[in-house]
């Protein structure tokens, strides 16, 4: 697993702060975010909370995550399911001083419910098998719904909410018929019900990750995964992961000359005062002086 040294956001809650951020709309759990600035490579990370379509009108954003990458392009569209950490590159247009203009839309497990009933689509076959993430030209009639939206980032809290859900489900609706693997990939789940649980663990133990994203990694309903869990570890999850962060911490601390702020997002917490204080709770010294010990401890070594 690859050690990150910045805070890793939760999406879409921290994009919606985001200082490149042309607007937002949102409403019970539904966001639409819409992005347009100057880039030849911008880079960082956030975890996905909710379900999301990427759209880039024009410019190149490039996805990672575990072990895959999709780059998006112009007139291009992603759809990516929830609970997972992505790092990105987004990068503007040559030819136009590297503008990058993209859409956002976070959905929660709602929408998706009320779609597929409203709709009437049901999966066909693999049932069971994880659909593939594919990138997803964006035809005509989409891109005319895309430019559509944009008044409505004018005057965001004038938008009512009901009008926010119909926009959502008219954009399902224009994906889903111009592109079967789309549907599919909507319809299916991104988790696998044979899932190990710690490879899960083991794969998101710095991520700001909600045990409830574990269960729903895992296929299991919240009960079944922690009762699993129990069996498995003798621990709770949340005491399994705080104590596996900490033991990061504590290499990191004695080993590298990140600071304490760097080492503490980098284990997966998400405030400098708690990590400090759990810290000490667990090794008995405060990160800055457990480090100083660690370097008078290899001073008498040498």
């Amino acid at each position: 697993m690859s050690m990150r040294n910045g805070k890793t956001i939760k999406a879409p809650q921290g994009l919606e702060r985001a200082p490149d951020k042309q607007g937002s709309i949102k409403q019970n759990g539904l966001s639409v975010i819409q992005f347009c600035l100057h880039t030849q490579g911008t880079t960082g990370s956030y975890f996905l909370k909710d379900h999301m379509l990427l759209f880039v009108i024009s410019g190149m954003y490039t996805v990672r995550f575990m072990d895959q990458e999709y780059t998006v392009r112009s007139n291009e569209m992603v759809f990516l399911h929830k609970s997972i950490r992505i790092d990105y590159i987004k990068s503007g247009e040559q030819g136009s001083e590297f503008i990058l203009d993209y859409m956002m839309f976070f959905l929660n497990e709602n929408m998706l419910a009320e779609f597929i009933q409203f709709s009437g689509f049901k999966p066909t076959d693999t049932v069971n098998e994880i659909v593939p993430v594919s990138i997803i030209p964006v035809n005509e009639l989409t891109r005319s719904y895309i430019a559509s939206l944009k008044p409505y980032f004018e005057n965001p809290d004038e938008v009512q909410d009901g009008l926010i859900r119909l926009k959502f489900m008219e954009l399902l609706f224009h994906l889903a018929q111009a592109n079967d693997h789309f549907l599919h990939q909507l319809l299916q789940p991104n988790h696998d019900k044979n899932s190990n649980i710690g490879k899960i663990m083991e794969e998101n133990i710095t991520n700001p990750i909600s045990i409830s994203d574990l269960a729903y990694l895992s296929g299991k309903s919240l009960s079944t995964f922690k009762r699993d869990f129990q069996a498995l570890y003798h621990t709770s999850p949340l005491k399994w992961i705080r104590n596996q962060r900490l033991d990061k911490a504590k290499k990191l601390l004695a080993e590298t000359s990140l600071s304490v702020t760097d080492v503490c997002f980098s284990t997966g917490f998400e405030n400098v005062a708690h990590f400090s204080k759990v810290f000490k709770l667990q090794v008995g010294l405060p990160p800055s002086e457990f480090r100083q010990q660690c370097k008078r401890s290899e001073a008498k070594i040498t």
